[in-house]
């Protein structure tokens, strides 16, 4: 049991706040109220108490009162989760007490306080967690309760939190602001004198004022500027060097090298050079989180995938984009096809693969009435489903980022360069206060080392290659090439070989011209057309397209192999539709090729279909094999051999008759051959090849073919504009190493002056945000030139 006694001053071991009146004791550590000292126990009988050696104090104050009976509620429970099946429950809070490292590492432990949650993700710029648990060991109302325990109460609300959080204000940082620019101002002031020379007129006053701005630096220090200490600590702990590393030291140098010189009455010290150098920092950190924020909420919430799902309005089967969805809804889901939105089976058999959401791979079966949940893709026949959800972008676009491939880790521009820039700037540093106290001159040699240390400031590390990228991805957007993340436009500009496929890819069935072959009667058709309308390839999608039907009967026994094609059981009949290896028997004679046609035993006649090239195909291939070795990977028989031919160039490799795992197979061995490839399919047979591919493009024609697999999802039309899209993607690079040339430039000025002692500090302070304004001014305006220069503005 813990010990009470009345206590002056002290600071909780949890949240750090100041404790008033009655201070509880255990194990020998403070704590300010009950709700801290029930964390610290939780913690302590979980093992989690590690929690405390990332960052010291770093909880926040338990809150007490709360009460959560409402969401015992079925109706909201429904409201408030991402996804349920008959054992794990996902969900999303968002929880403003995230604040730092050990904030992370207590909400990715979760499950050793509960073993119930088997899961738990952070988003640290939206202060989100996403939480998998079982259900029937623990209900959501019990999740809460135990969030609000450990002091991490989420913030309930049922509407979009993420979306109305996205123009929050980080209060923390603005009151440090604050704080910082207060003491800058009066620090300035009591320096007035020595600015004027006046100080020998009012000498009495030089200890006061001395004094005076001593006092004011330390809350800056201390409070203010405590973030790059924990930053820089933690990362030297893991034997590293990081951006905030030499910011951290100058901080330091400034507040000791101040506070000797007014302990000892040498001088004025250098308060307003500490506090200013604070006050800017944190200015330019949210500058630069308010950018972050507004690229985050772009993305989301701007930008759609471009899924045209099917809707059922009158019996007619209308495309309609998911972002225009409303609740009501019919949609009819197609085998392989991604479910936009929370919606409600309401006829067929949904067998939904949920390893988008869940990472399980086994499929779940869901009968009339239940529900189907946004990221399941149909495994089956297609089903016909009513949203009861509005779809969330931010949703979908979390699913997709989520995926982690099985490339190589991936070190990028900004991480090659970060480090060694670094080490250049203490090696610069303690070189000139080497030399200059070599000499006997230490105001020399110490203002040396502080103004190389300032006006080297990393921050255009940080800035200059996410800046850049995230205006090319806005860019891309707005011309329907959706690239998941920054990381995939570096990995786009390395590539040098594109594998194509061909159906669908290369081929357009929006203008294709169509005979039949053979005799069909209109039960027949109405029979072909029932088995049709649950395949997204575009070869059954335009045959359906001819037949014209609008109402179907129901399929069941449904079987769709990618490449060869489609069979079910329609009216107690089986039918087939695909090439000559999926039928129930030989073709005699010399048929020609196409979607074949087999009821029961009867083959009916072929569907052949002289699919179209896409519009300016041609002058795409004959601009990218100057730059590219190029590939077609197609499934389909060598019908279209010689028309390819005349398109790709005679160096060009194109096979047919390829399976799924020949396609992959395809990609790796062009890996192990060191190429950087560039993988462009529609993604219903070649989902395998997009994954593995280093930059994988789904094509799509307003169909809702998604797959979690790609690195992006391009419009069809928008096919021809693959040249410019990579050629951004280049000059990117090229503008991030400029921006790293000025900042070079404007360095090595600085350092020039740095070095021989004559840099005052507080001018290097004043030039380092007038470097970081520079840098972004020249990617936004150089990013917008490329731009124009590819003709994609």
């Amino acid at each position: 049991m813990s010990t009470q006694k009345i206590l002056d001053i002290s600071l909780c071991y949890h949240c750090g706040e100041e404790i008033v009146g009655t201070d509880r004791i255990l194990d020998g550590k403070h704590f300010c109220c009950a709700g801290c000292l029930g964390v610290y126990q939780i913690l302590s009988s979980n093992n989690l108490c590690a929690y405390y050696s990332y960052n010291p104090a770093p909880g926040k104050r338990a809150a007490s009162n709360a009460h959560f009976e409402y969401l015992d509620e079925p109706s909201i429970i429904k409201q408030l989760i991402d996804y349920q099946d008959h054992k794990s429950t996902i969900v999303t809070f968002y929880i403003p007490a995230i604040h730092c490292s050990s904030c992370i590492w207590l909400l990715e432990h979760l499950y050793k306080i509960n073993p119930a949650i088997y899961n738990s993700r952070i988003d640290f710029l939206k202060k989100q967690v996403t939480i998998s648990y079982q259900h029937k060991e623990m209900s959501l109302r019990h999740l809460v309760e135990t969030l609000v325990e450990i002091g991490y109460e989420p913030a309930i609300n049922l509407q979009d939190v993420v979306k109305e959080k996205s123009h929050s204000v980080n209060k923390s940082l603005i009151l440090k602001i604050a704080v910082a620019g207060f003491c800058m101002g009066n620090v300035m002031l009591f320096s007035f004198p020595e600015y004027f020379g006046l100080s020998g007129l009012e000498s009495q006053f030089q200890a006061l004022f001395g004094w005076l701005n001593l006092t004011l630096s330390i809350p800056v220090v201390f409070y203010c500027g405590r973030e790059y200490f924990v930053s820089a600590w933690n990362s030297l702990k893991h034997k590293h060097v990081n951006l905030d590393t030499p910011l951290a030291l100058i901080i330091a140098v400034l507040f000791l090298r101040t506070s000797y010189a007014v302990v000892f009455n040498s001088g004025p010290g250098f308060a307003d050079t500490l506090t200013g150098l604070v006050f800017l920092l944190l200015m330019g950190k949210w500058v630069k989180q308010r950018t972050y924020h507004h690229i985050s909420f772009d993305r989301d919430y701007r930008s759609y995938f471009p899924i045209a799902v099917t809707t059922l309005i009158g019996g007619r089967q209308i495309p309609k984009a998911i972002n225009e969805l409303l609740v009501g809804d019919r949609l009819w889901i197609r085998n392989g096809e991604l479910i936009p939105a929370d919606s409600i089976v309401m006829k067929g058999n949904a067998w939904l693969d949920m390893s988008f959401v869940t990472g399980e791979t086994e499929p779940q079966e869901k009968v009339l009435g239940e529900i189907a949940y946004a990221g399941g893709r149909q495994m089956g026949e297609g089903i016909e489903l009513e949203v009861v959800k509005l779809p969330s972008q931010s949703y979908l676009t979390g699913l997709w980022n989520k995926e982690h491939y099985n490339h190589d880790a991936k070190h990028h521009f900004n991480d090659r360069v970060a480090k060694y820039f670094t080490i250049a700037v203490f090696v610069i540093a303690f070189s000139a206060m080497g030399y200059w106290l070599s000499y006997g001159n230490s105001n020399k040699a110490w203002a040396a080392f502080t103004a190389v240390i300032i006006v080297a400031c990393p921050c255009v590390l940080t800035l200059s290659t996410p800046f850049t990228l995230s205006a090319i991805l806005s860019i891309f957007d707005k011309k329907g090439f959706y690239v998941k993340n920054t990381d995939a436009v570096e990995d786009m500009a390395s590539c040098n070989s594109i594998v194509f496929d061909k159906t669908g890819t290369l081929t357009t069935t929006e203008q294709a011209k169509l005979t039949f072959t053979g005799t069909l009667g209109d039960e027949d058709h109405k029979l072909v057309a029932s088995l049709l309308t649950n395949s997204p390839h575009p070869l059954s999608r335009q045959i359906l397209k001819s037949l014209e039907y609008g109402s179907f009967y129901p399929v069941s026994k449904y079987k769709e192999i990618p490449g060869k094609g489609i069979s079910g059981q329609v009216c107690n009949r089986m039918v087939y539709a695909g090439n000559k290896s999926i039928l129930p028997f030989d073709l005699k004679g010399n048929q020609q090729s196409g979607v074949h046609i087999v009821i029961d035993t009867a083959y009916k006649g072929t569907f052949i279909i002289e699919q179209q090239w896409r519009k300016g195909l041609k002058e795409l291939v004959s601009t990218l094999q100057y730059n590219f070795l190029l590939t077609v990977l197609s499934g389909d028989t060598a019908n279209d051999q010689e028309a390819l031919k005349r398109i790709f160039p005679e160096k060009a490799d194109i096979n047919f008759e390829q399976s799924p795992h020949g396609k992959l197979k395809a990609i790796l061995t062009k890996q192990k051959n060191g190429e950087k490839v560039m993988m462009i399919g529609d993604g219903l047979n070649d989902a395998g090849a997009l994954k593995q591919s280093d930059f994988g493009i789904a094509i799509t024609d307003n169909i809702n073919n998604f797959t979690p697999g790609c690195d992006a999802i391009l419009k069809g039309d928008s096919l021809t504009c693959l040249p410019n899209f990579q050629q951004l993607s280049k000059d990117g690079l090229k503008i991030i190493s400029i921006s790293f040339g000025i900042a070079i430039a404007y360095n090595c000025i600085g350092l020039y002056y740095a070095v021989q002692g004559t840099l005052y500090p507080l001018v290097a302070a004043v030039l380092m945000p007038v470097s970081t304004i520079t840098i972004i001014s020249f990617t936004s305006i150089a990013t917008r030139f490329f731009a124009r220069k590819n003709n994609l503005l």
